[in-house]
């Protein structure tokens, strides 16, 4: 208990004390955050660690909120153990990444909107109090806003766009909390558990689901995420979107799935239908991304399309899936978002178009970048397939159901590996234009960055490997299956042996490659009129995707997206004003027309009443 009360405490009441520290001592503060975040993570693995799992740790034993007793209870069982341990590790390296990076960035009292929102995030993970847990959360998206500096139009609007929609869906899940009051009078979530019987429990369910969605940044409450990824600081990017608030976000969907609600079959189709929605719609945008930063940041919803598709299958292998899923993502998309920091960090760009033949200037930053790329499209031995096979082995045992979701099989698995096929087509464009080809003239003097900023990067890739090689034999039977329950594989699948067969393919190739001299090879300029040219060009790697917003369909629908037809806060801005405006053109100023007004309101308010 002690642990949980310091978790909370030490990083919040850092954050503030940090507000008191003028800026022009920025790296001391940020020496100061990194002390006490190193100590949170270390609280953070003697909670995980623990064996004891508290239900229901009442307030009246904290002196100082007696008072407020009823409502600040808290819990750890394995689920909030593993967010708290995931959430401290990568504030930990995000921070330490940060020290350097944010010397450039006009991003005021970051250190402090750091720690606090690592102080809410674990909160929110340990509260078992619908109301306690919201207050968590709604702070939540205060330091979100906060974290993206307002230097233009663009970062502007961004960080409007989110404080927005996380502030509305935060409104509509208040609905969802005051009708699982109405129907069970309790608001600990270790006490609910409401079977999908009547139309209040369905309306309670979508409301808690759309405040899961928009934190994690699902379809259709996705937008901000690409457009925060765009504008915010990568270390902001790499810290919400990227890992903290996608834990939190699916963390919720856990508990509302398995847990405060009972789910039929109807709830599992919808989880199904948005799952797969989620990982085609955004992977097919990011595939057209000049920007790789709002690549990234369509990638970091279409990832969360996978996890949806975990939890909808309703299964143990299913949720196993989804949480494991969860971790992976939280590794290499922070991984990604850091990388493409380091990125920007020396070329000062964020386009695909002027950078180019970096992995020589930035080896280790390349290498990182490969292992998060491959990571993310599913590529064996690494942990993002590992998850992702576990997803699709739970669809194919949906398929045994003979439910109208389980008959429906094929098309969540065609979809799931059409996404992780598009997700490698889209990275080929990252690689490529980044890190291969040739170098510009004006990136000739790029340098590998800090060891500050490299080292969290390097850690987090080493990570993803160690997932994936021992998916298996270690990760999935001694942190995921603690939480989800047990399971068997469908089949033979170890992932240490799929790992060592790989190394030796590898090998056995190298060895061919090596012995029948292929390295030994002539190599000409093109002949154009006895022009030089070979050195002066290179491969457009970013125009070769632009076709795919010229066929058929896809034209249309890219279109339509360029026109915000499929963004809920463009199309409720627009709802919005276009009210506002009918309501406008009714005050004509005169009197006569306002006393229609007056009585037809008047005689709508009588019919109402009777």
């Amino acid at each position: 208990m002690k642990s949980i009360a310091a978790i909370l405490i030490l990083p919040a009441v850092t954050g503030i004390l940090l507000f008191l520290i003028p800026e022009r001592y920025r790296v001391w503060k940020g020496i100061a955050s990194l002390l006490a975040c190193a100590v949170s993570c270390w609280l953070g693995i003697l909670i995980f660690v623990s064996p004891d799992s508290i239900s229901g740790l009442e307030a009246s034993s904290l002196t100082y909120v007696n008072d407020l007793s009823p409502y600040v209870t808290f819990r750890t069982d394995n689920l909030s153990k593993l967010i708290v341990l995931c959430s401290t590790v990568f504030s930990l390296l995000i921070l330490l990444y940060s020290i350097v990076y944010t010397g450039r960035k006009n991003t005021k009292g970051y250190y402090s909107w750091f720690l606090i929102t690592l102080s809410c995030t674990c909160g929110a993970a340990l509260a078992d109090n619908l109301l306690l847990f919201l207050g968590f959360w709604g702070i939540l998206g205060i330091t979100l806003y906060m974290l993206i500096p307002k230097v233009d139009e663009d970062s502007s609007a961004a960080a409007k766009k989110t404080l927005i929609l996380i502030g509305a869906s935060d409104s509509i899940m208040i609905i969802g909390i005051a009708l699982i009051w109405s129907l069970t009078g309790t608001l600990n979530m270790s006490s609910v558990s409401l079977p999908a019987g009547n139309i209040l429990t369905a309306v309670a369910f979508l409301a808690l689901l759309t405040g899961s969605f928009t934190k994690a940044g699902a379809f259709p409450f996705h937008s901000w995420v690409p457009d925060y990824a765009a504008n915010a600081p990568a270390s902001s990017s790499a810290y919400l979107p990227a890992s903290l608030d996608k834990l939190l976000g699916i963390y919720f969907l856990a508990r509302i799935t398995n847990g405060i609600f009972v789910m039929n079959e109807w709830m599992k189709m919808l989880l199904l239908v948005l799952g797969v929605t989620s990982i085609i719609i955004a992977v097919m945008m990011a595939m057209i991304q000049h920007n790789y930063r709002k690549l990234l940041g369509f990638h970091a919803v279409s990832q969360v399309g996978y996890m949806i598709v975990g939890f909808g299958l309703g299964s143990m292998i299913g949720v196993a899936a989804g949480l494991f899923h969860m971790i992976n993502n939280a590794l290499y998309k922070s991984g990604l978002f850091l990388c493409a920091g380091s990125i920007e960090y020396r070329t000062g760009s964020d386009k695909i178009d002027d950078t180019g033949g970096l992995s020589k200037a930035m080896p280790l930053t390349f290498f990182s970048s490969l292992i998060f790329a491959m990571s993310i499209s599913g590529i064996p031995p690494l942990n993002g397939f590992a998850s992702k096979w576990m997803i699709y082995q739970g669809i194919i045992d949906l398929g045994s159901e003979g439910s109208i979701s389980g008959n429906l099989w094929v098309v969540w698995l065609g979809l799931a590996v059409l996404g992780s096929a598009l997700t490698m087509a889209s990275f080929v464009k990252f690689i490529g234009g980044i890190f291969l080809g040739r170098r510009n003239r004006e990136l000739e003097n790029i340098k590998e960055v800090p060891v500050t900023m490299w080292l969290p990067q390097i850690l987090l890739a080493i990570i993803c490997i160690f997932f994936g090689v021992f998916a298996t034999n270690i990760v999935v039977p001694k942190i995921i299956m603690p939480v989800s329950g047990s399971f068997v594989f469908d089949g033979i699948w170890n992932s240490s042996l799929v790992s060592l067969l790989v190394l030796v393919s590898i090998i056995l190739g190298v060895i061919i490659y090596l012995s029948l001299n292929i390295k030994k090879f002539r190599s000409e300029d093109s002949f154009i009129g006895g022009e030089k040219i070979q050195e002066e060009t290179n491969y457009p790697v970013t125009e070769f995707y632009n076709t795919i917003k010229e066929f058929r369909f896809f034209s249309w629908a890219y279109s339509r997206a360029g026109e915000k037809w499929f963004d809920v806060y463009d199309l409720s801005k627009r709802s919005v004003l276009w009210l506002s405006h009918q309501f406008s053109e009714a005050h004509t100023g005169v009197l006569t027309g306002y006393i229609i007004w007056a009585v037809a309101g008047l005689i709508l308010m009588l019919l109402i009443l009777i």
